[in-house]
């Protein structure tokens, strides 16, 4: 946790870091600045990376001219919006991509014509971008795991009983890596995987759909879920509900949507990962300006041959939501606290 509060701490004072003084402001100055988000599946970009994005570019180039679009998962449209922006003169674009394979070809474009790419969130495996901005993907899904694996046994349930485990899009690097942090901390976890699934564009139907098989193959048998966002970690607690499981196995999350939010309160599930999109989108504009004056970003580490700067975020159960949700302003009660979620709310003391 401290980690993760010192790296908060350090985005909101890297542009000191960054920037070389006012002779290289005037170089931004004017400049136009894409920010291209893959879909709308979660509501975060719409809602908390773009508002965060543009906040920040408002403080440090307000002369810069900012364009938002969103590919609602179709590859092809974003290489239009790709092309698109680029033609409307774009010096720097934050690409969040669809398909990170098919986002080579975008970086390598942008480069011929000397535009700087920001791989955002999600990288680029197969072709550096100029920068990688996101938070720990890997860290995330041994978080998530682990922290299911620790409650399971807390719980007293027994070694060698069986989880499902839900990825993201096989068309998203990312989704790669939380994968891969769940099955290191799954494999050592002494529980078994009885059977695992690609969710195809995070689409939480589809992750319904292939959980509701699951549950008809297996019954009660399934003890857990690791579900690699809060998407499709909703829509395997909808078809345990469907099904008529009661109680739903505790389920994982991340995003800490609004609605994952209100499933921790209500019990239905277990824990998500708190990540304040507007942090890293924030981030992401301290390097677009960084580029754009031709100054180093300061990276962190390097993932994918790609300088990069990742942020370690916090698991959130019923036990800490309060404190790390609440108490810290990441969400309200306002927004939280209704309807059927106001007694939850009462009882962890959220509202009185």
């Amino acid at each position: 946790m401290r980690e993760f509060t010192m790296r908060l701490a350090g985005a909101a004072t890297l542009l000191g870091a960054m920037l070389g003084g006012t002779a290289a402001l005037a170089q931004a100055d004017g400049s136009t600045v894409a920010f291209l988000m893959p879909d709308q599946g979660s509501t975060r970009y719409e809602e908390h990376d773009f508002p965060g994005f543009q906040a920040r570019m408002n403080e440090l180039c307000p002369t810069c001219t900012v364009i938002y679009q969103n590919a609602t998962a179709d590859a092809s449209l974003q290489q239009q919006q790709f092309n698109s922006v680029i033609a409307q003169g774009a010096k720097v674009v934050v690409l969040d991509p669809v398909d990170s394979a098919a986002a080579a070809s975008l970086v390598q474009l942008a480069h011929s014509q000397g535009v700087k790419v920001i791989a955002y969130d999600r990288p680029i495996p197969d072709t550096p971008a100029d920068f990688y901005v996101s938070f720990d993907n890997e860290a995330i899904g041994a978080a998530i795991a682990q922290s299911l694996v620790d409650h399971l046994k807390a719980q007293g349930v027994p070694e060698g009983s069986g989880l499902l485990q839900i990825n993201g899009s096989p068309t998203d690097a990312a989704a790669g890596l939380i994968r891969d942090g769940a099955h290191s901390a799954l494999e050592s976890s002494g529980f078994t995987t009885l059977a695992e699934f690609d969710t195809p564009n995070w689409a939480p139907p589809e992750a319904q759909q292939w959980t509701a098989g699951q549950i008809t193959r297996f019954g009660d048998q399934i003890k857990g879920v690791v579900a690699a966002n809060d998407g499709t970690g909703g829509a395997a607690i909808a078809a345990f509900k469907a099904a008529g499981v009661d109680p739903v196995p505790p389920v994982t999350g991340n995003d800490a949507t609004t609605a994952a939010l209100q499933l921790v309160i209500s019990g239905d599930q277990y824990n998500t990962i708190s990540k304040p999109s507007e942090i890293v989108g924030g981030a992401a504009a301290d390097v677009a300006v960084a580029l754009l004056n031709g100054t180093d970003p300061g990276p962190t580490t390097t993932l994918y041959d790609t300088p990069s700067q990742l942020f370690v975020p916090a698991v959130i159960t019923r036990e800490n939501i309060k404190a790390e949700i609440f108490d810290k302003g990441i969400a309200t009660p306002e927004e939280v606290c209704t309807g059927e979620y106001a007694a939850g709310c009462q009882e962890l003391g959220i509202t009185q």
